[in-house]
C-alpha cells in the first residue's frame, strides 16, 4: 500500500517585496537636509538676537585712570538701586570751583568705560561746570552682565533722578552730553524732560541698523525682523526743541543732515576731537547763550 506522500521540508512560501520608489527615497533626503538647515538658521537667528549687542557695543570691565590723573577733585558715587536693594550704578562725581554752578551729565559712548571719557569731563570741568560721569551697567564696575540700548537709557534715567533726587539739583541746571552712542541716549533722555535746558552731542553716533547691515556677520540674517539695538537719533532730533550743539569732526563724521534737525541748533565741525582748546571754546559759547548762571 502507497505511503501517503508528506510536504515537502523544502517548500517555501512566495512573498513579493514592493520596490521602493527612488524618488521618494530623494524627495525623504532632501526634507531632512531642508530640515537640518531650517533648525541651523534657527539656532543661527537666535544666537543673534540674544547677542546682537555685540556688534554696536563694546563695554571694557577696566577703569584704568581716575578723575585723579587728569587733575580733577572727585567722589565717587554709586546709585541706581535694582530689586536687590543694591546700586548697580558706579560714578564719580566732579564738582565745579563754585558749587552754584549748572551740572552736566555725561553719557559716554558705547565702547570702553568711563575711564576713557576723562577728556571729555576735563573740558566740560573746564568750562564750570559739575561733572557727573558713571558706566552704564555692563560697563566698568557697574552691575549687570552686558550692556544693552534698553537698559543704557534706564541708566541715563537713573542717573538724571539721582541728581535730582539725591543731589537737589534742580532739572533746569542741568544739561545733558552724549559722545558717540551716548548721543542717542542723550537726546531719547532729553526728549522726556523738556526741563532740561540743552544738550551736547560730540561725535553724535546712532541709528546702527544700517552699520549691522553691513557687517557680513549677518549676510543670513533677517537683521530687519530680529535686530532691535536702534539706537535711535536722526528720527528724535526731528522734534527734539531742546537747544542742542552739534560737534563733529572731519576724522569721524556723522551721517546727520542738519537740515533735518529741529532748532534751535549749533553745528560746529573742527579738525579733530584732539584739539581740546577748539571744543571748549565751542561748548563755551554755547553755554553762554543757552545755559544760566554760569
Amino acid at each position: 500500500m502507497p505511503k501517503p506522500s508528506s510536504p515537502s521540508r523544502h517548500s517555501t512560501t512566495s512573498s513579493a517585496t514592493p520596490d521602493v520608489d527612488p524618488r521618494w527615497l530623494l524627495k525623504a533626503a532632501g526634507a531632512a537636509i531642508a530640515f537640518a538647515l531650517a533648525c541651523a538658521l534657527a539656532l543661527f537667528w537666535t544666537t543673534f538676537y540674544y547677542t546682537q549687542w555685540q556688534y554696536v557695543l563694546s563695554p571694557s570691565r577696566s577703569i584704568l585712570t581716575d578723575p585723579a590723573a587728569v587733575g580733577l577733585a572727585f567722589n565717587e558715587v554709586h546709585f541706581g538701586v535694582d530689586a536687590t536693594g543694591q546700586p548697580q550704578l558706579d560714578g564719580w562725581w566732579m564738582p565745579a570751583d563754585a558749587p552754584s554752578s549748572p551740572t552736566v551729565l555725561l553719557l559716554h559712548d558705547g565702547k570702553g568705560s568711563m575711564s576713557d571719557a576723562l577728556p571729555q569731563a576735563r573740558i566740560l570741568h573746564n568750562a564750570n561746570l559739575n561733572v557727573l560721569l558713571f558706566d552704564y551697567r555692563g560697563f566698568g564696575h557697574s552691575g549687570y552682565n552686558h550692556p544693552t540700548q534698553a537698559l543704557m537709557q534706564s541708566d541715563a534715567e537713573s542717573a538724571l533722578a539721582f541728581l535730582r533726587d539725591t543731589r537737589h539739583t534742580d532739572l533746569r541746571h542741568i544739561l545733558v552730553y552724549g559722545n558717540g552712542l551716548g548721543a542717542s541716549v542723550a537726546v531719547n533722555l532729553c526728549a522726556g524732560h523738556n526741563s532740561i535746558p540743552a544738550v551736547i552731542l560730540d561725535a553724535p553716533l546712532g541709528d546702527t541698523e544700517a552699520q549691522v547691515r553691513r557687517d557680513t556677520r549677518t549676510k543670513l540674517i533677517a537683521v530687519r525682523w530680529l535686530f532691535h539695538e536702534q539706537f535711535p537719533l536722526a528720527a528724535p532730533l526731528q522734534t527734539l526743541h531742546t537747544p542742542k550743539l552739534i560737534l563733529t569732526y572731519e576724522d569721524s563724521p556723522t551721517l546727520l543732515h542738519r537740515q533735518t534737525i529741529a532748532d534751535p541748533k549749533v553745528t560746529v565741525e573742527m579738525n579733530s576731537a584732539n584739539d581740546t582748546t577748539a571744543v571748549h571754546d565751542a561748548i563755551s559759547r554755547f553755554l553762554d547763550s543757552y545755559v544760566s548762571n554760569r
